[in-house]
């Protein structure tokens, strides 16, 4: 395998709120960011001068410019598209190259892009990140890493200046584990929050006190960590996107399936997906997941923001 330094050059696929605060990090920690990518060329053209990097049209020039490229793109379609596009991919001239996959996709997709990088002769690791926007810009990103473990040793110096100097970073498994492990926390992470939007919804019909019902939900059984991040926010409806709705649907529809792969039936985890797809229905696929709350409340129920 061939040898990174401390201070390998650094490209990013993928540059909306988490990839371009990601790689504000690592510029502030002294690596130098070559090359920017993005399917909206104005995003990209506006964060590269902002880094002193190249805003690349062609993915292979993204390849070309880096010795470690992070990708952090949207879906399963947009993952494949980047890496197995017939003509322009990542995987163009990749030898020796290190692809970082940070997006939330289907475990299986992690697996296939790992078997193409090692054809290429390139090394692939997945990076699935449990935290937002601002542990992306403040370098404390919870990462919980899945593919060849000699890959994930030799990242170490890279991956610790964006997860707290590596406390926040974890080995999990073999490819697509890591992918596995996102979608469970995801998949609890969006029942909690659909379940408050509930209980809060149900407070606010019965004439409580919200900030109140919101202390005694935090000192007792209905604490969850969405309490003190999007509880506030779904009382105020202050629904600023950090995690959008659409993502969480999309989210609880790969726990979804990995249920359906094992034969399980997950009750919980159907509703909560039917609640934010139809969030996203209402054209509010935008808004952040706290959203939810706008089909819950009783002034509220379905309308548009």
């Amino acid at each position: 395998m061939d040898d990174i330094s401390l201070k390998p050059t650094v490209a990013f696929v993928g540059v909306g709120r988490m990839g371009a605060n990601m790689a504000r990090c690592l510029k502030g920690r002294g690596f130098q960011i070559n090359a920017i990518y993005d399917r909206i060329g104005a995003t990209a053209h506006t964060l590269a001068d902002e880094l002193g990097a190249k805003a690349c049209e062609k993915l292979v020039s993204v390849t070309a410019a880096a010795d470690v490229i992070f990708t952090v793109v949207t879906d399963d379609d947009a993952q494949r598209a980047i890496f197995l596009n017939s003509g322009d991919n990542l995987l163009v001239s990749a030898s020796g190259k290190t692809f970082v996959n940070c997006a939330t996709i289907s475990p299986a997709v992690h697996v296939e892009i790992e078997t193409a990088a090692e054809k290429a002769g390139a090394y692939s690791l997945e990076a699935c990140m449990a935290s937002s926007i601002p542990q992306a810009l403040k370098g404390t990103l919870y990462l919980m890493c899945a593919g060849r473990k000699p890959v994930f040793e030799r990242l170490k110096p890279v991956l610790a200046e964006l997860s707290d100097q590596g406390s926040l970073l974890r080995y999990i498994g073999p490819a697509g584990t890591a992918g596995q492990v996102k979608a469970l926390v995801n998949l609890v992470m969006n029942i909690n929050t659909a379940g408050l939007a509930e209980g809060l919804g149900l407070g606010a019909a019965l004439g409580l006190d919200l900030n109140t019902l919101l202390e005694v939900f935090a000192q007792t059984g209905a604490a969850s960590r969405v309490v003190a991040t999007d509880g506030l926010d779904m009382i105020n409806r202050d629904h600023a996107c950090f995690f959008s709705a659409a993502h969480a649907a999309k989210d609880s529809g790969i726990a979804l399936a990995l249920g359906v792969e094992k034969g399980l039936t997950l009750p919980l985890a159907a509703a909560t997906a039917a609640q934010f797809e139809r969030l996203v229905g209402l054209g509010l696929g935008n808004i952040d997941k706290s959203g939810i709350a706008e089909l819950t409340f009783p002034d509220r129920a379905g309308n548009q923001i």
